[in-house]
């Protein structure tokens, strides 16, 4: 990651969401008395919550990995049966895992569906060396936060709310993909069209490395492609006779490196290279492809006009250099009934005596921009587990956060559903 187009880009974002609440009028929550009975079944289902983390940590299950996504799908299929729900489940457009989507239905008027992702960063095998482990306040495990501590917040919820007859709502759907860590490609869509079928989302990831938060913005995504055409040649007999694709490569990463700073709300850190194909041959062609993040809708748009006008100086005379992005995630950002939605959150923590933090942005991307997508329902992020050491070694949740998240999400649905 290039650190300082990184840290301009998150830092131009947390300036603007630092302000936007004084803008809109916020007050600062006032504290009600807590729903003891509510406050107590939380605690009571705490052992129950790392039993089911426990379980879903021991199924590995990378993006890639068919089998280990059927038996997350399997699991959470029987858990949603278990408490009541109709499920289905569905092919994506790609990938090999299934969605899985449980739907329940309630007494009241309001549609509210929960979403959390099955899959992990993490390959097969990686339990050897990083194993479920219990460590003082942190429970270890690759996945273990990011998300399965979401799909356990979610399913121990729905119990809670199941046994308290908690059914103040028309419709409440339960939506698990499985390709959420390489872009939703194949889900997200769906969750585009099944989120505007609803009032009130609210997506299960992990708080992102602020203790018992919620996040109001994350950035949308892109992949840059850039394509050099050169000419190929001897590189001992004849090398002037070529065009170095190679060199012209370098020479575009260099003087596109910072592009960034003339694009606003985006970011861009090139990560991938590659050229030529034996070492005695001037390359004729030279790849690379950059991560992009945004924030402005159209973030896209201006960065493709900016990189064609960029690399039109060449280094290398004779050589062609094209640029293509291909849109992934779209950014989140929190509306104004979402904005209203935080500071529900946060005057249900004051009830417990917690404070929860309002995360203004993270450079991560998160299905919460697909939900987000046609405006039509407020869509909160960050409503699963406390941790950190995401897609590193020793992931962890923290587990005096369960009782408060288990207390959030379902106070969160009650006010919803009214």
């Amino acid at each position: 990651m290039h650190s300082r187009s990184c840290g301009r880009f998150q830092a131009t974002v947390r300036h603007l969401w630092l302000f936007l609440p004084m803008l809109l009028g916020f007050a600062a929550p006032a504290a009600a008395e807590p729903d003891l009975r509510l406050l107590e079944a939380a605690r009571r289902e705490q052992p129950a919550l790392i039993a089911s983390l426990q379980d879903m940590v021991q199924i590995e299950s990378p993006s890639s990995d068919a089998a280990g996504l059927v038996r997350m799908a399997d699991y959470t299929e029987r858990r949603l049966r278990q408490l009541g729900a109709s499920v289905e489940r569905r092919k994506g457009t790609q990938g090999p895992g299934d969605i899985v989507i449980g739907t329940f239905h309630g007494t009241g008027t309001k549609r509210l569906m929960l979403i959390a992702h099955m899959d992990t960063v993490y390959p097969v095998g990686t339990l050897k060396t990083q194993p479920y482990r219990i460590d003082g306040n942190r429970i270890y495990g690759p996945g273990i936060a990011d998300d399965k501590g979401g799909i356990s917040v979610a399913l121990h919820a729905l119990k809670i709310m199941k046994d308290m007859k908690l059914q103040d709502y028309a419709r409440l759907t339960v939506l698990f993909n499985a390709d959420e860590e390489t872009g939703s490609r194949g889900s997200g869509m769906l969750i585009a069209a099944l989120a505007g079928e609803h009032d009130i989302v609210l997506s299960c990831e992990p708080t992102p490395d602020v203790p018992e938060g919620v996040l109001l913005s994350a950035a949308g995504t892109a992949t840059v492609t850039m394509q050099v055409q050169g000419r190929a040649s001897h590189a001992g007999a004849a090398p002037q006779r070529g065009r170095n694709a190679l060199v012209e490569l370098s020479h575009q990463i260099l003087q596109t490196e910072d592009i960034a700073r003339s694009v606003p709300g985006t970011q861009l850190n090139w990560t991938i290279a590659g050229a030529g194909i034996v070492r005695n041959q001037i390359p004729e062609q030279a790849h690379a492809m950059a991560d992009m993040r945004l924030t402005a809708p159209d973030g896209i748009e201006r960065m493709q006009a900016a990189l064609q006008e960029r690399v039109k100086q060449r280094r290398v005379p004779d050589t062609e250099t094209t640029i293509r992005i291909e849109r992934g995630r779209p950014p989140y950002v929190a509306t104004p009934a979402a904005q209203e939605l935080a500071r529900k959150a946060e005057a249900i923590y004051a009830e417990i005596d917690r404070k929860l933090t309002l995360i203004p942005a993270t450079g991560g991307a998160t299905d919460a921009g697909f939900a987000n997508l046609t405006g039509r329902a407020a869509v909160l992020e960050s409503l699963g587990l406390a941790g950190a050491g995401y897609h590193a070694r020793d992931e962890y949740i923290v587990i005096d956060s369960i009782v408060p998240r288990l207390y959030l999400l379902i106070r969160l649905l009650q006010e919803a559903a009214r």
